[in-house]
């Protein structure tokens, strides 16, 4: 595991204007399913006055049966792979499209710690999903070091990032 990154408030701000730059560019909504980051991205794009015009709906599915019932996220795929996976991830994705009409939306599960970890997924390890749905998503894994903050800080910065990238390249093929 990497040190740990020192995420600042100022940079959090800058990737969540850059990203509702994009996204009002474009015309597109976007909605969050978020679980470690407690909706901290939601928050973060939100901070922005008329953040209305591209942000629909932040979902904290923190447990997994919110993650059923509100996401649609498969029980058999939680018992399988657990809420820190990417089958996961990707079903919040399609959930929180569906559920929300959103153009796009960002979805993370991960350990923030300071426990929950294991040897197989330790505390750090976060999953996260961007796209339009399950089959136009893109996936990643990120093993982040630090304490819970440190975690959230560095899971936050990296989904703004990813799905500002996205949103970016989809742009550029238009």
């Amino acid at each position: 595991m990497s040190e740990a990154v020192h995420v600042s408030d100022e940079a959090l701000n800058q990737a969540a204007d850059h990203l509702g730059d994009l996204l009002q560019a474009r015309g597109w909504i976007m909605a969050t399913a978020e679980s470690c980051t407690g909706g901290w991205v939601a928050k973060g794009l939100t901070e922005r006055p008329g953040s209305s015009a591209y942000v629909t709906a932040g979902l904290v599915t923190y447990s997994n049966a919110a993650k059923q019932a509100v996401l649609g996220v498969d029980a058999g795929t939680l018992a399988q792979h657990g809420a820190v996976s990417e089958p996961v991830v990707r079903q919040m994705v399609a959930g929180a499209v569906a559920l929300t009409g959103a153009d796009v939306a960002v979805a993370i599960s991960g350990i923030a710690g300071p426990g929950g970890g294991s040897e197989d997924k330790p505390v750090g390890t976060v999953w996260f999903a961007w796209g339009a749905g399950q089959e136009q998503t893109e996936v990643a894994l990120r093993h982040f070091a630090g304490d819970r903050d440190q975690v959230r800080r560095q899971s936050v910065l990296f989904a703004l990032q990813s799905l500002a990238g996205y949103v970016q390249q989809l742009k550029t093929r238009a």
